[in-house]
């Protein structure tokens, strides 16, 4: 099977409820579509979902890539020789994470057909299901409690709560939804917005409701808090933003800083990279959860085909 023609996408989308972390509110996302078609029937599809700052790209920046370096490259290649070609184009273009996430996951997902099995199962993938929450943002008291019964009506027994702006509305906010929903179980990201000692300080006052996951309080330029706030709290901490390479997973697990790491396809370069991110997180017994940035459910779908072989 060669590659014959590649092409793509842009969508401007408008998010149907804009959300806000810690240190910005989002309401839109630009996504691309990438098309690769061979000389049998198969057609591959992937996503990139850019973020200047989790993946190091502006839209035009993946415009640019796919015109001038992506297109050009993958034309005439033969998918199954994926190694190879995410390893080349991952050295031509940096740290343009989601540009190759998006050949990463067109790549599997053209195997995946040829193969005639759905991609989790191409994986290795075993699981008949798996365990997901849904992320309430930051929001007003009010608006929180409303969505958080919204969610569970829905069906939901897990809520991710954003946090960060101010620790005693954080504290305020986690205990009156635990009061009103104490069969969920929550976890809660500060996205960088504590400082160690508000971290624990907020892990103390919330200690009587049992959250399950303390995602990224710190500052990713300041790694070295992860470790403080790990080593004063008995729940298990996690990061996010502070993972976004092989060597940042290496470097957390030498150091003994998390206790478990957030793997998005977006901001590791796809499958391929969140493989090799997993095992080195196995080796050192830190637990990995599979999240997500803005991207449609074209790109949604790979992670979640991720999610069964990561644990």
């Amino acid at each position: 099977m060669k590659i014959t023609n590649v092409s793509y996408e842009r969508l401007d989308l408008k998010l149907s409820e804009p959300y806000t972390i810690a240190y910005e509110t989002i309401d839109n996302t630009v996504n691309f579509i990438l098309k690769i078609e061979t000389d049998s029937t198969i057609v591959g599809y992937g996503c990139s979902a850019p973020d200047k700052i989790v993946t190091g790209e502006h839209p035009k920046e993946v415009e640019m890539a796919l015109k001038a370096l992506i297109i050009p490259y993958l034309k005439g290649k033969d998918p199954f020789t994926y190694a190879f070609i995410l390893m080349e184009l991952k050295k031509l273009l940096g740290r343009k994470s989601s540009s190759l996430a998006m050949v990463d996951m067109a790549l599997y997902d053209l195997m995946s057909k040829k193969a005639d099995v759905p991609l989790y199962k191409l994986l290795g993938g075993y699981r008949k299901s798996i365990a997901t929450s849904i992320t309430i943002g930051i929001l007003s008291l009010d608006e929180t409690l409303a969505q958080a019964k919204d969610f569970v009506l829905q069906g939901f027994s897990i809520l991710k709560v954003k946090g960060g702006q101010s620790l005693a509305d954080d504290i305020e906010k986690m205990t009156l939804l635990h009061e009103k929903f104490p069969e969920v179980t929550f976890r809660f990201d500060g996205n960088q917005g504590y400082s160690v000692v508000d971290s624990v300080a907020f892990v103390k006052a919330t200690s009587q409701i049992g959250i399950e996951i303390f995602e990224q309080p710190t500052k990713q330029e300041k790694e070295e808090r992860l470790g403080q706030v790990m080593d004063q709290i008995d729940i298990p901490l996690m990061a996010d933003e502070s993972l976004k390479t092989l060597t940042d997973v290496f470097r957390l697990a030498q150091n003994e800083r998390v206790d478990m790491v957030n793997i998005k396809l977006m901001k590791v370069g796809g499958i391929f990279e969140g493989m090799h991110i997993n095992s080195v997180a196995k080796s050192a017994h830190i637990e990995t959860m599979v999240g997500c940035n803005d991207e449609c459910a074209l790109g949604i779908s790979p992670g979640f085909a991720f999610c069964f072989v990561t644990t």
